[in-house]
């Protein structure tokens, strides 16, 4: 099974051919079937609603997926800011991007609360190659404060994680076809690390690979969110940071709304990184827009004042001396120091 950080690391890797106010068309463009999510957790800011929360149409997504295959996008994730398990319509839109578009590569991130064994089973036969879980607390209370989801279904997403290797082992016996199963953690401190590698030592035997990330301030949007202290910008994985500027996310990865907006960001909650309408805008077009350009040379020029840039990748400058994860700490309130994350 190749290694996830592998294609991770060569898309955040930002090469001389991709640094350029107009790169070549993405290799990879993640798409929002939809805006909504199940979640409410501290460190996205998804739950503090800055935009619309609905689901992509079908012909919109039918025509820009197959348009962007036509211009040599190889990997897409039918994934961006929204719980994708909740759309009925999730394994159509894998079998659609696999075998009419003839995507090499199409993955999923998930929480994993929806992702029981039998959606997980109807996403691999559509064609499925990678399934990753984004699992980033230590126990069931836990769980509850990060997610403000009801502690019980800490087990149901263990649980899912475990059915889905099942299921995978069946499919790949039954059709031949291999979905790679992974899943990610953000990498804590101290005692809240401690307790995150137990929690995460159940699910390794049921993974191909895990991997850390660091904690994102999410274009500042989340930045200090229970006395935390994240990173500068997307420096991508823990184990192969990048640096915070020039951004890779605006050269090396697309990313679409469910409204069909080109977004410059990983983390466009509030819209402010919109590029292009891809309603009105080809696809390669938007990709080379005068706007995206002004950005990717404030990006290269490693100053990005006044820009939509600026406020994510604010940061003090100690914590950028080195590209190493930065210590997080959660505290309930000044004075209690009890874990809460």
């Amino acid at each position: 099974m190749p290694k996830i950080t592998d294609r991770i690391d060569r898309i955040t890797l930002l090469t001389d051919e991709y640094a350029s106010p107009v790169p070549p068309i993405p290799k990879s463009v993640k798409i929002e079937l939809t805006a909504r999510c199940d979640f409410k957790c501290f460190f996205c800011a998804s739950h503090m609603r800055l935009r619309e929360k609905s689901d992509m149409s079908w012909p919109f997504f039918a025509r820009i997926v197959k348009e962007m295959r036509d211009e040599g996008v190889e990997e897409l994730g039918v994934f961006y800011l929204g719980e994708s398990f909740l759309v009925s319509w999730l394994p159509d839109a894998i079998r659609y991007a696999k075998h009419e578009c003839g995507y090499p590569y199409v993955f999923l991130t998930t929480n994993g609360r929806m992702a029981d064994g039998e959606r997980i089973r109807a996403c691999m036969k559509a064609g499925l190659d990678s399934l990753k879980f984004s699992f980033n607390f230590a126990d069931a209370e836990q769980f509850n404060e990060v997610t403000g989801v009801k502690s019980k279904d800490y087990r149901r997403i263990v649980e899912h994680i475990k059915e889905a290797r099942k299921v995978r082992d069946e499919v790949q016996e039954r059709t031949g076809h291999l979905c790679g199963l992974f899943a990610s953690s953000i990498l804590y401190d101290g005692e809240q690390q401690t307790r995150m590698q137990a929690a995460v030592d159940e699910i390794l035997p049921y993974v191909d690979e895990h991997y850390y990330l660091p904690l994102y301030g999410q274009a500042g949007l989340t930045s200090g969110a229970k006395g935390t202290r994240s990173t500068a910008g997307n420096q991508g994985r823990v184990g192969a940071l990048r640096k915070p500027l020039p951004c890779w996310s605006l050269f090396t990865e697309g990313h679409i709304s469910y409204d069909g907006r080109l977004s410059a960001c990983c983390f466009d909650h509030d819209g402010r990184f919109d590029m292009a309408n891809l309603y009105t805008t080809p696809f390669r077009e938007a990709w080379h827009s005068v706007k995206f350009q002004a950005l990717r040379r404030a990006n290269l020029s490693e100053d990005v004042t006044g820009t939509v840039c600026e406020k994510c990748i604010a940061y003090e400058e100690d914590a950028t001396a080195e590209t190493t994860p930065v210590p997080i700490q959660f505290y309930r309130a000044p004075g209690d120091v009890t874990p809460v994350a």
